[in-house]
């Protein structure tokens, strides 16, 4: 779907000067001495909505993304589909939609697309590229180029802390300053969907994303952060993002360990 018209004049300003602000992030870090971190996974954030019939193959391959060790994937699940009426099928509310997460598509958009328009499936990558998420061969074809290219990466480790926090180490590199965020998500959800375009079908989606939150900044030097707070429900997995804006171009991420006890 082409979200082409999202719209007001007051809010088209505001996302404007925010894609200038990340535009001006990522001519930052570009400038910055190139690094590599060997080990560094490359994001993939997939934007889709239970509600687009196009999208579950894309939600598919996510999950597929999900099981490699050098890949962090995401799936945030935007709400402009939420009110599409589809005939007789009528409308479907997907359960896990946030407007949020429709903010920070456009975001995105504006900074690498320069366009407020949206679509599903839309493949964010390492917040440097977009791919539409059923085009296989060009979402691998970018995962590689990404991890190939020489550019500013902060190495980020995560680990288990007492009682129940966790603990975030990350490494120097670039003189940049970036947020650093903790990325909560679903591990595993199935979706029986009732009316709308995917009427009938049963969607599995894998790692999503329930909230976004920061945990901090980075200045360029090593630094360990304490998250107290980040107990995790029954079912639920963790990342952590060094980026150089809410969705500027990641310099570094991690998955979180798996839950012990």
């Amino acid at each position: 779907m082409d979200r082409s018209a999202f719209p007001a004049n007051v809010a088209a300003m505001k996302r404007f000067a925010h894609a200038i602000a990340v535009t001006a992030a990522l001519a930052f870090a570009l400038a910055s001495p190139a690094t590599v971190a060997e080990d560094a996974p490359t994001v993939v954030e997939l934007f889709t909505s239970q509600s687009c019939y196009s999208c579950p193959p894309a939600e598919a391959f996510l999950g597929e993304l999900s099981a490699r060790a050098d890949v962090v994937a995401l799936e945030f699940h935007v709400d402009y589909w939420d009110d599409l009426v589809y005939g007789f099928a009528g409308k479907w509310k997907d359960v896990f939609s946030a407007p949020e997460f429709t903010d920070r598509q456009q975001d995105y958009n504006l900074a690498i697309r320069r366009t407020g328009s949206v679509y599903t499936p839309q493949m964010v990558i390492d917040g440097r590229a977009d791919v539409a998420g059923t085009r296989r061969d060009d979402v691998f074809a970018e995962i590689e180029h990404q991890k190939s290219t020489v550019r500013p990466r902060v190495h980020v480790a995560v680990s288990h802390a007492q009682p129940g926090g966790l603990k975030v180490a990350l490494g120097g590199g670039a003189p940049a300053a970036a947020g650093v965020f903790l990325v909560r998500f679903l591990g595993s959800h199935v979706t029986a969907v009732r009316s709308g375009e995917n009427k009938g079908k049963t969607l599995t989606n894998t790692h999503v994303v329930r909230e976004v939150r920061s945990i901090g900044e980075w200045r360029g030097r090593p630094i360990t952060l304490d998250v107290p707070d980040a107990q995790l429900a029954d079912g639920e997995g963790c990342a952590v993002l060094v980026q150089a804006a809410p969705t500027g171009p990641i310099l570094g991420a991690a998955a979180c360990p798996a839950p012990t006890g």
